[in-house]
């Protein structure tokens, strides 16, 4: 009996024994492919770490190179704000500029008006003094005033107005015109007595005086008047009232030396 035990208990032992020797053996080749497994992926991971370090220059150059295109944007894109802000401050300028050009232009035109109207008008008060002194002209006997007399003041009073001497002009022509409005030359005084207010800026009562000259029924100077009425307005900016009476001198004076004048006066105000 005790032979048959240690016969089992060497045959459980020799199968243990054997058992442990597959099982070692077993693990073993399970060791070996893994770590067959383990030196195949660390030879992956260390190619992929070469590929990486080898990326790794390219991919830090091409972050570099898009951050300074970014700046390089940025750069261009600040710069064309600058541009477009420099392009309207200079259309803004350009705008003020042309803005005081047409200003100055109407200015220029409204002197040249009014030293072409000076010439004019001194033209005209030459020619008439040359017609006085010449004895052209005719005058109607006067109670008041001799028709010789009255050619002297007058004459006096458009020598004034030549030299500049306005105010003197003044007390002149208006003392013809009160002294006697039936003489021949009294539509002339009150034409010249507007003429003078005229020149010296007061075109409010240039405008009354130049309106008298119509009340003279044989008067030459009605077209004359109604040009500088235009011109009047036109100074004082009432420019629809200045275009009316032009258009006034057009309607009623066709055959004018001044009718073009008035034509052209009205083109200039619709500019």
């Amino acid at each position: 009996m005790n032979r048959l035990f240690k016969i089992l208990t060497v045959i459980v032992f020799l199968f243990s024994f054997t058992f442990l020797f597959a099982q070692d053996s077993s693990i073993k080749r399970e060791l070996k492919r893994m770590n067959s497994s383990i030196n195949s992926q660390n030879a992956h991971i260390d190619s992929l770490d070469i590929q990486i370090r080898m990326l790794l220059p390219e991919l830090q150059n091409a972050l570099k190179a898009n951050l300074n295109a970014k700046e390089q944007t940025d750069s261009v894109a600040i710069l064309l704000i600058n541009r477009i802000n420099t392009i309207q401050n200079k259309m803004r300028l350009i705008e003020d500029k042309i803005a005081y050009v047409d200003s100055v232009n109407f200015e220029i035109l409204a002197q040249l008006v009014m030293v072409e109207n000076k010439i004019v008008t001194l033209t005209t008060s030459f020619s008439e003094m040359y017609e006085l002194k010449s004895n052209k002209m005719n005058s109607n006997i006067s109670s008041m005033i001799t028709p010789a007399d009255y050619k002297k003041r007058y004459i006096d009073a458009l020598s004034s107005y030549q030299n500049g001497e306005f105010e003197k002009a003044v007390t002149g022509f208006a003392g013809l015109v009160m002294g006697d409005p039936t003489n021949d030359l009294a539509d002339n005084s009150q034409y010249w007595l507007a003429e003078c207010y005229y020149t010296m800026k007061n075109y409010k009562r240039a405008v009354i005086e130049f309106e008298k000259v119509f009340t003279f029924p044989s008067t030459d100077k009605d077209d004359d008047a109604q040009l500088k009425l235009g011109h009047c307005h036109r100074s004082m900016g009432n420019i629809n009232k200045a275009r009316e009476e032009y258009q006034r001198l057009i309607d009623y004076f066709p055959g004018s030396e001044f009718y073009e004048k008035a034509r052209e006066s009205i083109k200039q105000l619709n500019i």
